[in-house]
């Protein structure tokens, strides 16, 4: 099946489907970062991740979640992305795009102008879709990064230009 063949599903924080998405990524965190990378994982109430203001959206494979990802309410034009996922069994296959690409569609529909997100130092590959996917690092580039957040930005088109 190819990325495009793949359902996207916007489905409440609370949905039995985001278990393993919120499993891996606890897993990844805490190795890359330590057991205190469980408070992160908790540190925002599930209900900024609903419409009005947030969304989450999984993609997936035969009705499995193969990635996903979401955004919430960062000020009053801009979301803030957060979540971004791939399953450990599925990367290398555009789905990180994919997902990146759908939230900043919803992004749009919702009205923000803004992309916000931060990665850790700890996770190039994150900070490398960033800059292909034409986010900009708000710190030095150039620079090893030895402490996060890293953070970006995207300016979006206004809905009547994306339509």
């Amino acid at each position: 099946m190819t990325v495009d063949q793949l359902e996207v599903r916007r489905v409440d924080p609370t949905d039995p489907l985001t278990e393993p998405m919120m499993a891996e990524l606890t897993h990844e965190y805490v190795t890359r970062y330590g057991e205190g990378a469980h408070e992160e994982m908790s540190r925002y109430p599930t209900e900024l991740f609903r419409p009005p203001d947030g969304t989450l959206l999984l993609l997936l494979e035969d009705g499995e979640p193969v990635a996903g990802g979401a955004f919430k309410r960062f000020d009053g034009e801009t979301a803030e992305l957060k979540r971004i996922w791939t399953s450990a069994g599925h990367r290398r296959r555009g789905l990180g795009r994919r997902v990146v690409a759908e939230l900043e569609r919803e992004a749009v529909d919702l009205g923000y102008r803004r992309l916000y997100l931060t990665t850790g130092p700890r996770q190039p590959e994150a900070k490398n879709l960033y800059l292909v996917l034409g986010y900009t690092a708000l710190f030095d580039v150039a620079e090893p990064p030895t402490a996060g957040p890293l953070p970006f930005e995207k300016f979006l088109p206004s809905e009547e230009t994306s339509t």
